[in-house]
């Protein structure tokens, strides 16, 4: 991992992408032993209005908490998109939700349908940020299943574990058949693609 490298979650409100940021930021700073800085932002209308939350992670001490030059972004809406992706590093990961996420800027994007496997395998569109997560884990390296899982079931209510866990375990699926399609595409079109998972 860089000294420094920076995490965007973004899409719009209700999506619960300050809890999905919350997460993942314990997971990295207590359960992996990384510094972290955790930042959010949300629009006055709440559901409907843009949502963000950084992260930021260092092997050093962080002086300045704000991402400016992102490593990894998820997209869960096409304003998201839009708005970040020209800070996204030319080496950067860009996850979007395909199921708003229509016109992607770039061919290598990870694009998985996180709220539609939300809604028809976990039987609600609420744990889909969940299931990016799961996504997360399973396409990049700077966090493990083990410490998501650890750090998720301090922040939700008890009677919610087991359907978080599984929609943890639905993005993870979902990332190992977009991995597979993705190796068979980048052999056929190794000159395209600038990521390998």
């Amino acid at each position: 991992m860089a000294e420094r490298y920076e995490i965007l979650l973004s899409g719009f409100g209700g999506q619960g992408l300050i809890l999905a940021g919350i997460v993942l930021a314990e997971a990295i700073g207590i359960y992996e032993g990384k510094y972290v800085a955790q930042t959010q932002s949300y629009g006055p209308e709440a559901r409907g209005g843009r949502s963000r939350a950084g992260i930021v992670v260092s092997d050093q001490p962080i002086d300045y908490p704000k991402t400016n030059s992102i490593d990894l972004l998820l997209a869960m809406s096409q304003d998201a998109c839009d708005t970040y992706f020209t800070n996204l590093k030319p080496s950067g990961l860009l996850f979007v939700d395909s199921t708003f996420v229509k016109d992607v800027p770039v061919d290598d994007a990870i694009s998985i349908p996180f709220t539609e496997i939300a809604r028809k395998e976990i039987g609600s569109i609420m744990v889909a940020n969940i299931v990016a997560l799961g996504a997360i884990s399973r396409c990049s390296n700077i966090v493990t299943v083990e410490s998501l899982k650890k750090a998720l079931v301090t922040k939700i209510p008890r009677e919610t574990e087991d359907i978080n866990l599984r929609a943890l375990e639905a993005g993870i699926a979902a990332a190992g058949k977009f991995a597979h399609r993705y190796l068979i595409n980048s052999l056929q079109n190794a000159s395209k693609r600038k990521i390998s998972i």
